[in-house]
């Protein structure tokens, strides 16, 4: 599979209308190959005598059979950034080249990042709430490179990884989700909070360090220690299935007491998105996310749900660019996002009032 390929491929539909707030479910393993430097203290040499080791190990799995792979130094810096953007690989391995690679299989679903910060970045990304289903396919990968590859373990500590907070299980699980009702209505801070105290982590679009986008955030696990993998799973989910609750309890009174300022909201976001000449990406993704929640309102037809999550990726900087197909300024991608919004969206018919 080329990166053309790859790019094209669009993301499955979330499959659930019960918890249609969250958009996609994560789970991410840090491993490390025994008896060997890890990238992060390892020089050059070390790195690419790693990489051929993963390498031969990943050879023959399912997911290599028409998949997507390559070293990063095959790739330009607006490829790099398209796989950001996708969410398949992380943005501090984004700036790295030699000795390090990733493997993205056919589906978009199972990424391997090779010499991250740790030797192996495994991570299945599944629509809607799967935390289970991500578990158990990312589990078959990690247990076939086992077979092949001395992981480092130690009997009391668990997986042993670059940084401390990975060590034990080495996993992390992460929610995506839409939380416009709560933002608009300024009780995200509260949730956040509360999520804080419960021992998550509340992250923006591109997870640590970044900022919330389009309403959209991410719900992890901080510790990887003392509880099982199956543990850490189940209370996330039923933490986030609060947050839901939340959101859909914030959705329901803005229903009954600001329906004027809902139709308000939606309306300006119809208006914006179907003619604008010049649009950021902030303002594209926040207005996206209006439509979206108008689709939940059932005030946009269902199907637009699902463009408005195939806009989110294709008015990305990077996208615009691969599109464009040269390296263009802040200015020309704000025009090339605004007539590729507008194109997608003729069709959408105005909103009815709420």
């Amino acid at each position: 599979m080329n990166f053309e390929s790859l790019v094209a491929i669009k993301p499955k539909a979330v499959n659930s209308a019960k918890y249609g707030c969250v958009v996609s479910s994560r789970i991410r393993f840090a491993r490390n190959i025994a008896d060997t430097t890890f990238p992060g203290w390892a020089t050059q040499q070390e790195r690419k005598e790693a990489y051929v080791v993963m390498t031969e190990a990943l050879k023959g799995l399912d997911i290599t059979e028409a998949s997507y792979k390559t070293e990063l130094v095959e790739l330009d810096a607006v490829e790099k950034q398209v796989l950001v953007e996708q969410h398949l690989m992380s943005r501090p391995f984004a700036a790295r080249s030699e000795g390090c690679g990733v493997l993205v299989d056919r589906d978009k679903t199972i990424s391997l990042m090779l010499n991250e910060e740790d030797h192996f970045r495994l991570q299945a990304i599944f629509p809607g709430l799967n935390l289970k289903k991500a578990y158990k396919h990312l589990s078959e990968v990690d247990d076939v490179i086992s077979e092949r590859l001395t992981y480092a373990f130690d009997e009391t500590m668990g997986f042993l990884t670059s940084c401390p907070t990975n060590v034990g299980t080495g996993m992390r699980a992460s929610v995506m989700l839409h939380l416009p009702a709560l933002t608009l209505k300024g009780q995200m801070k509260p949730v956040i909070n509360a999520m804080t105290r419960l021992g998550y982590a509340v992250r923006g679009f591109y997870g640590e360090g970044t900022d919330c986008l389009g309403h959209l955030y991410q719900i992890s696990n901080q510790s990887t220690l003392g509880e099982s993998e199956l543990e850490i799973i189940q209370r996330l989910e039923r933490n986030v299935k609060q947050v839901v609750t939340a959101e859909m309890n914030a959705r329901n009174k803005m229903l009954a007491h600001d329906a004027v300022f809902l139709n308000d909201k939606l309306g300006r976001a119809y208006g914006v998105l179907k003619h604008a000449h010049v649009i950021s990406s902030q303002e594209t993704l926040d207005l996206l996310s209006l439509i979206r929640l108008g689709a939940d309102l059932q005030v946009f037809e269902p199907e637009v749900k699902k463009l408005c999550e195939e806009l989110v990726t294709k008015s990305q900087p990077a996208h615009l660019q691969l599109h464009a197909g040269e390296k263009v300024g802040v200015g020309e991608r704000d025009k090339i996002r605004a007539k590729i919004v507008t194109s997608h969206l003729q069709s959408l018919i105005p909103p009815d009032t709420i």
